[in-house]
């Protein structure tokens, strides 16, 4: 497993909600900055599905098997760098969505049958690249993206000079569309004001993104609050 990036400083397992767990990791972007990145873990019996992957320490590997054995990975954006050692050490089953050269075990698509009860995967259509959230349908509702929803709130295991540019690049308000994200997804002439208009109507009240905090309670307001900044 030499081969494998190794495990980042992170934080402590949370439980969000029953059977809902995140990880606060960090990863080293650039010199100097270093970039907070969470991993969500879902529970169905004995069996862990990991989403938006985060490497974890032998201590924090150990209090993941206390929660059970991990069975299933998903990708649903660009966080990756730590899907294949999971894969690799547990035999895990990979779900990913659709790219060019990238290949999982399943497909992810709007129709897919995902390993964890009252889930469905909600796609992006009109993203460059194939893009995806997964709607969690129970306590009010937990909308989980990567890098296209983030409720931006600096953490400790952030550098300062991370910070300082995120602040620049213009991170700063709560269930934010992330704007490197947009910039990347959006089609030259186009907008991506279609997709997150079928999202808002999902049935949710909370939202996790791969980056930033937990928001509870709110989310549809304050997504519905960003995108009147964003689109107008």
């Amino acid at each position: 497993m030499s081969n494998f990036p190794p495990a980042e400083p992170h934080g402590p397992i949370e439980e969000i909600f029953t059977d809902v767990y995140w990880v606060t990791g960090s990863v080293q972007f650039k010199p100097l900055v270093r970039l907070a990145r969470n991993m969500i873990i879902l529970r169905n019996g004995d069996e862990l599905t990991l989403v938006n992957a985060v490497r974890l320490n032998e201590e924090g590997e150990a209090a993941l098997a206390k929660l059970g054995t991990v069975k299933h990975v998903i990708k649903i954006g660009f966080h990756d760098m730590d899907d294949a050692y999971y894969i690799d050490r547990y035999g895990a089953k990979y779900w990913a969505v659709p790219r060019e050269g990238e290949t999982g075990d399943v497909e992810l698509a709007e129709d897919t049958e995902l390993p964890i009860p009252n889930a469905r995967v909600f796609m992006f259509r009109d993203t460059k690249l194939p893009e995806a959230a997964l709607l969690l349908e129970r306590e009010g509702g937990l909308l989980i993206t990567c890098d296209s929803i983030q409720h931006w709130a600096p953490h400790k295991l952030m550098s300062g000079a991370a910070k300082l540019i995120t602040r620049i690049m213009g991170f700063r308000f709560p269930a934010q569309i992330g704007p490197p994200w947009r910039g990347v997804q959006t089609p030259e002439g186009g907008s991506l004001k279609a997709d997150f208009e079928r999202l808002a109507q999902l049935p949710f009240s909370h939202i996790v993104g791969g980056h930033g905090g937990l928001l509870k309670n709110d989310g549809q307001a304050r997504l519905a609050e960003t995108m009147t900044r964003v689109f107008g």
